[in-house]
């Protein structure tokens, strides 16, 4: 394993586009920080989104993870290229020359993704708790420590994209293809669901739910559901107006297994195709 890793790395190293994307990546989900310094006044109301609780924990874990999850499609475009590289320099095949099999090929990819999601995942955890602790109004051990399943969450939801993303480079080989067919991809999905609400709902509603939330996008949107709702002046914006805020934000093990189960999916496709593909 230590061998397959160590191969993909030096691949990723020595192109300097993943580099950059990569570099980019984490620069930018640095500046989640910045939102503490976001002052303003609305009329006589002055608003400080530091004194607004996004920062305290345990809440800080749901809101960090969501807002770094918006973040992963610069890691799903290094992802791609570093598919598409393999057929635009030929490394694939000369890999397969040099004794690695298909599926050890597969399994380095893999391994690469479960690293920048894992890099990613730890990225988040170290920043979380430097801005909780300096803005947090709760510093309990038990408190600080509690939701840590949104960690979870983000890295499984990291480790699904990245593996479709991974099986899009694979059957497309063209990075733009791949991203657009990413796109076309989440499109049909809200299309489809829009249709089937639209068709069904009526008299199936928490049937077509559950078969909406099992596609493969909608599925990893779902581990971590949006939190600026759970934030408790939205709470009582929402009250004073009428509108009772019902949203579920756990994190669910059924939302996991779907995910981890397309993993799986993603994964034997990519492998299948190799097997059949003439490199």
């Amino acid at each position: 394993m230590k061998r397959l890793l160590y191969i993909e790395l030096q691949k990723i190293l020595k192109n300097k586009a993943s580099r950059v994307l990569s570099i980019t990546y984490f620069v930018i989900l640095s500046f989640i920080a910045l939102i503490a310094s976001i002052k303003f006044d609305i009329g006589p109301i002055h608003v400080d989104a530091a004194e607004t609780g996004i920062f305290n924990f345990p809440y800080i874990w749901h809101f960090n993870t969501y807002v770094a999850s918006i973040l992963k499609f610069f890691l799903a475009v290094v992802i791609v290229s570093m598919m598409a590289n393999e057929y635009s320099y030929g490394t694939l095949k000369q890999n397969l020359i040099d004794g690695m099999n298909k599926a050890e090929f597969i399994k380095s990819k893999f391994l690469a993704v479960l690293l920048f999601a894992g890099v990613s995942t730890i990225f988040v955890f170290v920043m979380t708790l430097i801005l909780g602790y300096s803005f947090s109004s709760y510093n309990e051990f038990s408190i600080v420590f509690s939701d840590l399943e949104y960690l979870l969450a983000y890295f499984i939801k990291l480790v699904g994209f990245f593996s479709f993303c991974l099986f899009l480079g694979i059957l497309v080989k063209r990075s733009a293809f791949a991203l657009g067919f990413l796109l076309v991809w989440f499109v049909a999905e809200k299309i489809t669901g829009g249709l089937m609400y639209h068709y069904f709902s009526n008299t199936n509603d928490e049937i077509v739910t559950k078969i909406f939330s099992a596609f493969p996008l909608e599925s990893m949107s779902n581990l971590i559901v949006e939190p600026v709702s759970r934030l408790s002046f939205i709470k009582s914006i929402g009250n004073q107006i009428g509108v009772e805020n019902i949203k579920d934000y756990s994190v669910h093990t059924s939302s996991i297994l779907i995910v981890l189960v397309w993993t799986v999916i993603f994964m034997l496709m990519s492998y299948k195709i190799l097997q059949k593909r003439d490199l």
